[in-house]
């Protein structure tokens, strides 16, 4: 109201007081929960401790030293990983000297095959597509953010890394292959391929990509490129 007044009184305008709004609104600028919304101050912990809410116990923030190298880094082995494990195959049947490889993409095709097109589907998205977009992503975020080169398409990209993170479920795959493993090997002999230890190494580097992503100080990055491209 003061600042109203005046700003009437003083026909060229105060610039004073429009500094008091500014520094006002910046000093009212908080974080929402995005378990249960709760408003809170901006936290600030320091590399290696975790900030959560205190309401629901929500982990907020959780600063990781060299997150952007170790993305890059990871994104880049991840995604040579990918092709052998997709490509290469995983475990060997035989039976009665007869020797069946079977891959990643075979299982699809065999789902297929069985008129099983949803199951097919998802096993496709969750075990091929989904890990190999979700390892795109990543690499071409970090790579922006190491060299310090904005993209009017990288906060697009976080938002779609989020988004991919949850359905990315190589674990689940990894889990049907030991119990089909187990099943078969009171019937046959099963050998295990390349394919399997490159799908094994790749679930590790998935993991490791996830847990050291740290994206709060993704997203304050990446808000400064796109400040200082739009400058």
């Amino acid at each position: 109201m003061k600042c109203t007044i005046r700003k009437l009184a003083n026909r060229n305008g105060n610039p004073g007081c429009e500094n008091q709004k500014t520094a006002a609104m910046n000093s009212l600028l908080l974080d929402a929960c995005p378990e249960c919304d709760l408003l809170l101050k901006p936290a600030a912990p320091a590399i290696g401790e975790k900030a959560h809410c205190p309401r629901c116990g929500f982990m907020l923030q959780r600063p990781r030293k060299h997150s952007i190298e170790q993305t890059f880094a990871l994104s880049i082995a991840g995604l040579i990983l990918i092709i052998p494990a997709n490509l290469m195959p995983l475990v060997g049947i035989k039976i009665l000297s007869n020797l069946q490889d079977g891959t990643l993409w075979s299982g699809v095709v065999a789902l297929m095959n069985e008129n099983m097109w949803l199951v097919a589907i998802l096993v496709f998205l969750s075990s091929m597509l989904f890990p190999l977009l979700n390892i795109i992503l990543a690499l071409l975020i970090s790579a922006h953010l190491y060299l310090g080169r904005p993209h009017r398409k990288l906060a697009l990209w976080m938002r779609l890394l989020q988004q991919l993170d949850e359905w990315s479920m190589l674990e689940v795959y990894m889990l049907g292959i030991i119990v089909a493993c187990v099943k078969l090997s009171s019937i046959a002999e099963v050998k295990f391929g390349f394919g399997l230890y490159a799908f094994v190494a790749l679930l590790v580097i998935s993991a490791m990509l996830s847990s050291n992503l740290d994206r709060y100080s993704f997203w304050q990055h990446i808000d400064r490129l796109i400040k200082r491209g739009a400058a």
